[in-house]
């Protein structure tokens, strides 16, 4: 066998990606072989070769006079990739060509990695950034420029092609920590980070003063305004950030989520943090009790989280949405029927398909007649009037605070029953 190395993951998980349909985090049990930081250079590896995968395909193409077997492919892409942003010629090539030599199936085809990666070594780097942002699969493209236009597309594509920082939520004082962690303090509250630190390392993470959470993932828990006492379910609660934001606020948090094991995380989060709630096993649909408020995350097509997992478009394909927005409409209405009089729900789903955000609330609307959206809640510092929407809810984008590294995708609604 092989030893196991950072790039020979990288193209595994390529293989399984593009060949497969899977996805990224099905995938990290494969990377236990590898040292720490060789798991972190594999995970980099596969992502930014996904987010450039139509350059370095435009690339290749000139010198491909057909497309070799996907293995290859994926050769000859994440060396390209690696190349195209400043990688060691000499080791990057010898690299490839020695994968390649190992494989039994394909090891005919060294002389040809070799031979255009030789090419790439000058071309890469010196056409990259001449080639037009990558675009998103036709499937998912299609229905986003119907809903907004072409050119909101492109910025958020060219939000998806730059990444994602890593952002932070305080427990208490974000004032301090940002000046701990050395970080920007956004106008939202949350911290943003430089570079790509190992999270564990970093000061404040072991006495829990602090978690990991998209600036737009932290907003919906401050709509909800979550105040001491009160007694609020965190109806998709994995992996809990929300249901810390809730439990830091003094609140009497039941934190549900139908996955067992995605649970681990959030009992392990909570105890980094020296939060509590009470943590529970079971399909959202048939739980029952009466709350003050609650926060509702809806499973959804994750289509807002694509700069941050660009193999999410590669492993779906649109089939499974109808479900998932029949779903997301049985839970807000059951939702609403655990909800006090009185009582304030937030919805949100981090996806960018008005189906799963503004649609859900106009006809959950058109079913409740008890029900009213609160677009006084939406007054938050760092939130921009013009992100309200005609229905009353807020539609972040991550091509918001581009200039600042942008922010995940994701539709949320404070709704209240009278």
């Amino acid at each position: 066998m092989p030893k196991p190395s950072a790039r020979r993951s990288a193209i595994y998980m390529l293989d399984q990606i593009l060949g497969e349909g899977r996805l990224l985090s099905e995938l990290t049990p494969s990377l236990e072989r590898l040292t720490t930081a060789d798991r972190a250079r594999a995970q980099r590896l596969t992502t930014e070769t996904l987010r450039g995968l139509e350059r370095a395909d435009k690339l290749l193409s000139r010198h491909l006079r057909k497309n070799p077997a996907l293995f290859i492919r994926n050769v000859l892409r994440l060396a390209t990739v690696e190349l195209a942003l400043g990688g060691d010629a000499h080791g990057v090539v010898n690299d490839a060509v020695s994968i390649v030599a190992e494989h039994k199936r394909h090891n005919r085809l060294k002389g040809l990695v070799n031979a255009v990666l030789r090419k790439m070594v000058d071309e890469a780097p010196a056409k990259w950034d001449s080639l037009r942002i990558p675009r998103l699969l036709k499937w998912l493209r299609g229905p986003l420029v119907e809903a907004y236009d072409a050119p909101t597309v492109a910025a958020i594509e060219a939000a998806h092609f730059q990444g994602a920082p890593l952002d932070i939520t305080a427990k208490t004082d974000p004032n301090k920590t940002e000046k701990t962690l050395e970080g920007t303090l956004l106008p939202t509250g949350s911290i943003r980070l430089p570079g790509a630190p190992q999270v564990s390392a970093l000061p404040g993470y072991r006495g829990g003063h602090w978690w990991v959470q998209d600036a737009a993932a932290a907003v919906p828990a401050k709509v909800l305004a979550p105040q001491p006492g009160e007694k609020i379910l965190d109806m998709c609660a994995a992996p809990g950030g929300k249901t810390l934001q809730l439990a830091a606020a003094g609140a009497k948090v039941t934190a549900l989520d139908i996955s067992e094991g995605r649970l681990e995380r959030v009992r392990e989060n909570l105890h980094r943090a020296r939060l509590k709630a009470n943590v529970v096993a079971q399909d959202a649909l048939e739980h029952q009790g009466s709350y003050d408020a609650i926060l509702l995350d809806a499973p959804c097509s994750a289509t807002g989280t694509i700069r941050r997992h660009p193999d999410l478009p590669h492993a779906k394909d649109g089939s499974e949405f109808g479900g998932l927005i029949e779903l997301q409409a049985q839970m807000l209405d059951h939702a609403l029927a655990l909800l006090k009089p009185g009582g304030r729900l937030v919805f949100c789903t981090c996806s960018l398909l008005p189906d799963e955000g503004e649609c859900q609330v106009d006809e959950a609307l058109k079913r409740h007649p008890d029900l009213m959206v609160d677009r006084d809640a939406l007054n938050l510092p760092g939130i921009d009037r013009a992100w309200q929407t005609e229905e009353g809810g807020l539609r972040l984008r991550p091509d918001y605070w581009a200039d600042q590294g942008g922010m995940d995708g994701f539709y949320i609604a404070c709704l209240r029953k009278s």
